[in-house]
């Protein structure tokens, strides 16, 4: 009994030393076109007519500075602004500016029809934009952005993505581009002097800031190699004649606007243009910044809310097992993709329960683990162990070399440390997940400010 309970044992750690081999090696490819990635010649945005869609739900805090933002930065950029029912001045900010701005346009929706997800709201701004353009505008010269309440592009943000490989390519559908954490330097985030609270708040930021600019680029980047690089929710820019082209899915199955209904209406629709033909493309070239969370209660929410999103999305399954405009290679990223938050379940419940069976045995009987060590175990153990912290340790390097040479090599260092502890969050927003979906729970829950935060306090 205690042989065969060891034998399983062994069996199962180097199973899991494998995966963990594979998953390393599997990094070391997004690595590659990480590293190797170098900026490129931009294009001429005049070539283009451009449209962002800005949902907004309780914005006031925010809007009137990005609307300024915005049209000072892009003077030939029409920002349409999509009121969600806001309770509080985010209607009369837009109104005021749309008043003194004719490229300012407000998107007004009530209840009981507002407050249904991001999907639907750009949906209806995606329709007053067909409705308000001339009949002799060029879909395939219309392009639609769009940005969160808070979101602020780099300079030049329109130039960039017009080149050649991009948006000067007419198969290119859709541009996603690199998102950063505008806080990321804010040294007390909180308004309180508890040192230790503010380091954690702090360095919970700066992990989001690692994540969006190191491991998801580098996914993003691998990608091209199988023609399925994924919209974002924020920094995201479509042709209007692939809009014109697809039809999300509501929950139910009922077809909607280009933004189907899922909770992951970003990826959603990179996922029907794909399935369309279209080709996606992402660049590091630009980027968008965002308002990084500080608050742990806050982070677990919204990654809940992408977990279920994806979850939602594996009702495209059979199509795209079906398409025969996917790549062999296409097929399986995507499946992995859709798969990964069932991954992470699994992974939650074997890795810890592995751990624990050895503690057990170990009380039980510390002899056969003994001799389970002393035969080739404790070397399984080492390299789990380093495994399972090197292969997300790595990206602290990487977010030196290509992101923050000032902020030094050991100190990005110590925050791919940390990272390797940050991304076991994401299991616990998996838990929450599949929490909300047992309970039918499908609404969208809007992640609050951290200004709010603050006020609240």
């Amino acid at each position: 009994m205690n042989d065969s309970a060891g034998t399983v044992l062994s069996f199962a750690m180097a199973l899991s030393l494998l995966l963990g081999a594979a998953f390393v090696a599997y990094v070391a490819v997004l690595v590659t076109p990480l590293v190797r990635s170098r900026p490129r010649h931009p294009g001429d945005s005049a070539a283009f007519d451009w449209h962002v869609l800005v949902p907004c739900r309780d914005e006031e805090a925010v809007i009137g500075q990005t609307l300024a933002r915005l049209r000072g930065q892009f003077p030939a950029l029409h920002v349409w602004v999509i009121d969600d029912a806001s309770v509080d001045g985010t209607a009369q900010v837009i109104r005021a500016a749309a008043a003194a701005d004719p490229y300012v346009h407000l998107v007004q929706r009530v209840l009981p029809q507002a407050r249904t997800g991001k999907g639907a709201a750009l949906n209806e701004a995606y329709r007053a934009l067909c409705r308000w353009l001339p009949e002799q505008a060029e879909p395939e010269r219309v392009i639609v952005g769009v940005f969160d309440a808070d979101g602020t592009p780099g300079p030049g943000c329109l130039d960039i993505i017009s080149a050649e490989h991009l948006f000067g390519d007419p198969q290119v559908a859709a541009v996603q581009i690199e998102v950063r954490m505008a806080n990321r330097d804010e040294r007390r985030p909180l308004p309180h002097p508890y040192l230790v609270r503010n380091l954690l708040a702090r360095t919970l930021v700066r992990m989001q800031d690692l994540e969006f600019r190191t491991a998801i680029p580098a996914v993003q980047l691998s990608r091209r190699i199988t023609r399925t690089v994924a919209m974002g929710g924020n920094g995201q820019f479509t042709r209007l004649s692939a809009l014109k082209g697809v039809t999300g899915q509501g929950i139910e199955g009922e077809a909607v606007g280009p933004w189907g209904g899922s909770l992951l209406e970003d990826y959603e629709l990179g996922l029907q243009l794909t399935l369309a033909g279209w080709q996606t493309a992402f660049t590091r070239d630009t980027w968008v910044d965002q308002e990084g969370l500080w608050n742990v209660r806050q982070l677990l929410a919204q990654r809940a809310r992408w977990s279920q999103g994806a979850m939602q999305c594996m009702r495209y399954l059979p199509r795209i097992w079906d398409s025969r405009k996917l790549t062999t290679m296409g097929v399986l990223e995507i499946t992995y993709c859709l798969l990964q938050p069932w991954l992470q379940l699994f992974g939650s419940v074997v890795f810890p329960a592995l751990g624990i069976l050895l503690a057990v045995r170990f009380v039980r009987h510390p002899e056969l683990v003994g001799v389970f060590l002393s035969g080739g175990g404790y070397g399984l153990v080492l390299a789990y162990l380093a495994l399972s912290v090197v292969q997300f340790t790595i990206w602290g390097p990487l977010y030196w070399l290509k992101c923050e040479r000032p902020a030094g090599l050991w100190r990005c260092l110590g925050w791919g440390v940390a990272y390797s502890c940050y991304i076991w969050l994401y299991c616990l927003c998996t838990w929450r997940a599949v929490g909300r979906l047992v309970k039918g729970r499908n609404g969208w829950v809007k992640t609050r400010r951290n200004a709010e935060l603050r006020s609240a306090q």
